[in-house]
């Protein structure tokens, strides 16, 4: 009798390039997190994976270097403080993320998260999809994250009877980039996860295994899956407004805000428990994964915003630096074609001035993980190509954003010292 494999995806765990080591990814609703949480995160990575962090573009955390004998501990810990990583990978819901983390509006934004995170994970109607399931939460369109998401809800205002939101469905990147389009303008809160679960089963019965949802509207088209929405019984259902004491833990304070910056969301488990002290010292005991794979931190009222950003530096954290999205790549993903971070730094290095001040994603592969169709500069790790002494090198495709809202390709191929020479170009 053989024994299969086990599959951890749904439990938020892939298998590395490196033979018997795990990724272990903890879901953050809109990136929020404690203290005491980022202890636990840096505990588990120093005792089960050799110290090694990454923060990643949808305001997520990832281990690495796990065994798998250390799995089941692993995920102990975390729960211990309230973490969990259930369908962290995997056809599943994934984590509700936010990049409007200094926007007025984002106590709302939160809270609306915290309950999609609440009903969603490890709900067994909404797991084993057809592929991943994104939901982001935003303040407005300026960032065009809404456009990549499966369901990307943008805030419309607040009224007597509630939070509404701007839904669009169908977005997402990867291979075949496709914008989200504006199903419904202003939905009311009490309608939106009834409309997410109607969106979720639609896909679910309608979508071969290992496409998203942005297939299948390609399929068969926006008249007929607005049409096959309504026939799902939970289309016309609304679930009571949030009731009880608020939800969001960190105040809307976009100008008391501060990021530690960090080189393509590369931290350590020593790094992060330095920061998990600061926001103890400093917001109030929380911290924000950000969308640009950085720790930011709304500073308590009752502190100097002077003093602590002065205490951040003096701990040895930049507070400015260029913006530069990079997966993990080759160095550690089994899909990766570029060793990215040495990529970036090459990169980084060929930037003068005006290229230091755009903001950049680097992807391993045309799954664009890092999301190079929304950043000024983007590249993507396209294929890998024998050089003249027959060795396989990547070659890259260079992205800026169009009218449309998501960037498009305007080279093709480069190897990496013709990418260097681009960059150059732009100064």
């Amino acid at each position: 009798m053989t024994t299969q494999p086990i599959d951890y995806r749904l439990d938020g765990i892939y298998r590395q390039r490196q033979e018997g080591f795990f990724m272990q990814r903890v879901k953050l609703p809109a990136g929020v997190f404690s203290a005491e949480q980022a202890r636990a995160i840096a505990d588990v990575s120093s005792r089960f994976g050799q110290g090694a962090i990454h923060l990643t573009t949808r305001g997520s955390i990832e281990i690495h270097w796990l065994l798998e004998g250390d799995l089941i501990e692993v995920k102990r810990v975390l729960a211990k403080v309230g973490l969990t990583s259930r369908g962290a990978c995997g056809g599943a819901v994934r984590g509700i993320t936010c990049s409007s983390q200094g926007a007025a509006e984002f106590p709302a934004l939160e809270a609306m998260a915290r309950r999609l995170h609440r009903h969603f994970v490890g709900n067994p109607r909404f797991e084993r999809l057809p592929k991943k399931f994104k939901i982001g939460v935003e303040a407005d369109t300026a960032s065009r994250r809404h456009l990549i998401q499966d369901v990307g809800l943008v805030f419309a205002g607040s009224d007597t009877d509630g939070t509404r939101f701007d839904v669009y469905l169908g977005g997402g990147l990867g291979r075949e980039p496709q914008a989200g389009f504006l199903y419904e303008a202003a939905v009311n809160e009490k309608r939106i996860i009834p409309l997410i679960e109607a969106v979720a089963r639609v896909y679910a019965a309608n979508t071969p295994a290992g496409k998203r949802v942005k297939h299948l509207i390609r399929e068969i088209g926006e008249p007929e899956f607005r049409r096959r929405l309504t026939l799902e019984p939970s289309f016309n259902e609304e679930l009571p407004a949030q009731a009880g004491l608020p939800e969001g833990l960190t105040p809307a304070a976009a100008n008391r805000r501060l990021e530690a910056r960090f080189f393509g969301g590369v931290l350590s488990a020593e790094l992060l428990a330095e920061l998990a002290d600061f926001a103890a010292a400093w917001s109030g005991g929380l911290l924000m994964a950000t969308a640009d794979q950085d720790i930011a931190f709304h500073i308590a009222d009752t502190v100097n915003l002077a003093d602590a950003a002065e205490a951040l530096k003096l701990a040895g954290f930049a507070l400015d630096a260029t913006t530069f999205r990079v997966c993990p790549g080759a160095h550690l993903c089994k899909v990766g074609l570029s060793p990215t971070r040495d990529v970036a730094r090459t990169i980084s290095a060929a930037m003068g001035p005006a290229a230091k001040q755009l903001t950049w994603a680097l992807s391993g592969c045309p799954n664009s993980c890092t999301q190079p169709q929304l950043a000024e500069i983007g590249i993507v790790s396209s294929s890998l190509v024998k050089d003249e002494q027959g060795e396989r090198t990547p070659r890259f495709d260079l992205y800026r954003p169009n009218s449309e809202g998501l960037g498009s390709a305007f080279e093709h191929s480069l190897t990496l010292d013709e990418l260097c020479s681009k960059v150059r170009e732009i100064g």
